[in-house]
């Protein structure tokens, strides 16, 4: 059975750098997009990034474009989340994805494997 766990998160002060993980454990998803989501308290779970199959491709949010940067690496089966010049409002719990397709989506309903998330919190 396929299952995607995250590590990496942690408390933070504004303007500091975190790198999020995702190691996919029971099947390979080297021909899957790859995406990360997030979920801030009270509010729905939303898109952050995503990464085509072979990396050729990846997209972001507006709100997270410039601060942070998706990577894969096959070799490990693993997806990173490098986020830098952390604001509060990027506190959420984190999500990483394996799409159904090879293409970096942004639609929540195209990913069909999710990991259990892992909490990032940015105090001002």
């Amino acid at each position: 059975q396929a299952r995607l766990v995250e590590s990496g998160g942690g408390s933070v002060q504004a303007g500091d750098s975190l790198r999020l993980s995702c190691v996919a454990s029971g099947r390979a998803f080297s021909n899957n997009g790859m995406g990360w989501f997030r979920q801030p308290p009270g509010k729905e779970r939303e898109f952050v990034a995503s990464i085509a199959w072979n990396s050729g491709t990846v997209r972001y949010a507006d709100s997270v474009k410039g601060r942070f940067a998706i990577s894969r690496e096959f070799a490990k089966n693993a997806l990173y989340l490098q986020m830098n010049s952390l604001k509060p409002e990027d506190t959420a719990t984190y999500y990483c994805a394996a799409a159904r397709g090879a293409w970096a989506s942004t639609d929540r309903s195209s990913f069909s494997s999710w990991g259990q998330g892992t909490q990032v919190i940015v105090s001002a």
